[in-house]
């Protein structure tokens, strides 16, 4: 098949960067469009609702964690039946885990519902700010089940060979979204919530897109009839668990920047905190990208036992990550003041503060995209404990050190050292992992 001829080519960087270059574009232009969202509504609205954006990041974290898991755990494990040539097996299975990731859905959307007042009411924020936060998260909430099939769609869309397609409906939805932010907000006064609102529509173009490719029988993956397999949900879960886990404490270190803050400056501080997240995310999209793309060739190249193609291809992607991480650390430095004055005038408070802050976290760039990929890599590869290690510790662990510790001692500034050294120690973690399990899958 077609679509199968991708995984049987050469592994040259040409082939690979064919592979995951529209992985890569999708995943920048997602985070563009977040973006987006935040400069339409510190603009539009001010800097105390982009605070509130970034004080629900979090239970839009926790919300979406399962899904985040199933759908990265899910896909390693069907392409590695794929490689095995267990067609059949694999679309019984991946429909089974779409049919789990919609009861998720359900569940988290009325579970949200009901923490949505308790969780804000006892923050202690003012009142503008407690009322941006109830109003973004209630609309937002509505969407739940497209946004978290269409997290499934994605990856799985670049499984079975159609990234341009993904791209495609990224870029759609992300040209949708932002669209709809100016409509809802700037004409139809909708406020916060016409954000939220905006956002959720967005992202329903991939999961609309979705569903019709995936009832085709063309597709290298479709839907078939269901089998309950506890051993393929149980795998799914084990080899996505790094990526929930990352979700989950990206959630309570988000919390964390942001009660330190309040501590600290103020809600002025959440939205510089906000702003550099938006930087950070940006430059991060190009590595998720990289490792999202090329985690079914790997995961394909294992099942086929193919360990030739395996090494070669982790030869080169760390090299291309070696060669995005000074590229980005470079434009992030000097481009700091252009980035951090699109979302507040050169007056405001949060601008020093954000300025300072950005220069400071620039030099994470230098050893999240290894980060990342290792820890992809080893979901690829069924190892989701070694996977989830990783980070684990490099997204809780090695942050809560160093967010305790870091500010006691700087101040403010340690609140940006944080972020360089937790990925600095992850890095370590990540090397030593790397080198300790190299026998074993050959690379």
């Amino acid at each position: 098949m077609e679509n199968q001829n991708a995984y049987e080519k050469p592994v040259t960087l040409k082939n690979i960067l064919k592979f995951v270059v529209p992985t890569i574009a999708m995943t920048v232009f997602m985070s563009f469009y977040t973006m987006v969202d935040g400069l339409f509504v510190s603009n539009l609205i001010g800097t105390s609702a982009l605070s509130a954006i970034n004080l629900t990041a979090p239970v839009i974290q926790l919300v979406t964690a399962v899904s985040t898991m199933l759908a990265t755990g899910g896909s390693a494990v069907i392409m590695k039946k794929m490689g095995e040539q267990k067609h059949e097996e694999a679309k019984e299975d991946f429909t089974f885990l779409i049919l789990v990731n919609v009861a998720v859905g359900i569940i988290t959307c009325v579970l949200g519902y009901l923490t949505i007042a308790p969780v804000f009411a006892g923050m202690g924020l003012s009142d503008d700010v407690e009322g941006y936060c109830v109003e973004y998260l209630s609309r937002y909430l509505v969407f739940t089940v497209p946004i978290l099939l269409m997290n499934n769609f994605t990856l799985y869309m670049i499984a079975s060979g159609k990234a341009a397609l993904s791209l495609i409906c990224s870029v759609t939805g992300g040209i949708l979204n932002m669209a709809l932010d100016y409509v809802f907000i700037a004409e139809a006064g909708m406020g916060i919530g016409g954000a939220a609102i905006a956002t959720g529509l967005g992202y329903s173009v991939t999961t609309a897109a979705g569903l019709f490719v995936f009832s085709r029988k063309k597709s290298l993956l479709h839907f078939k009839k269901p089998v309950f397999r506890f051993k393929v949900l149980a795998d799914a879960a084990v080899n996505g668990c790094s990526e929930m886990a990352t979700a989950l404490v990206t959630g309570i270190i988000t919390m964390m920047f942001n009660w330190t803050m309040l501590h600290y400056i103020g809600e002025n501080g959440v939205a510089a905190v906000t702003i550099i997240m938006y930087v950070l995310m940006f430059a991060s999209s190009l590595y998720t990208g990289y490792s999202y793309g090329a985690a079914p060739m790997l995961s394909f190249y294992y099942g086929e036992q193919n360990r030739a193609k395996l090494k070669k291809l982790i030869s080169v992607s760390l090299q291309v990550i070696a060669f995005i991480s000074v590229i980005t650390a470079a434009a992030s430095f000097m481009l700091t003041r252009p980035l951090v004055s699109v979302f507040c005038r050169p007056d405001h408070p949060v601008y020093a503060l954000a300025v300072t802050g950005n220069r400071i976290c620039t030099t994470a760039l230098l050893f999240i995209g290894f980060n990342i990929f290792a820890s992809g890599m080893f979901t690829a590869l069924s190892n989701g404990i070694v996977s989830a290690v990783l980070a684990f510790s490099r997204s809780f662990v090695f942050m809560l050190v160093t967010m305790i510790v870091l500010p006691l001692i700087f101040g403010v500034n340690g609140i940006w050292l944080a972020t360089p050294g937790a990925e600095l120690m992850a890095l370590a973690l990540s090397v030593f992992m790397f080198l300790k399990h190299r026998k074993r899958y050959g690379y």
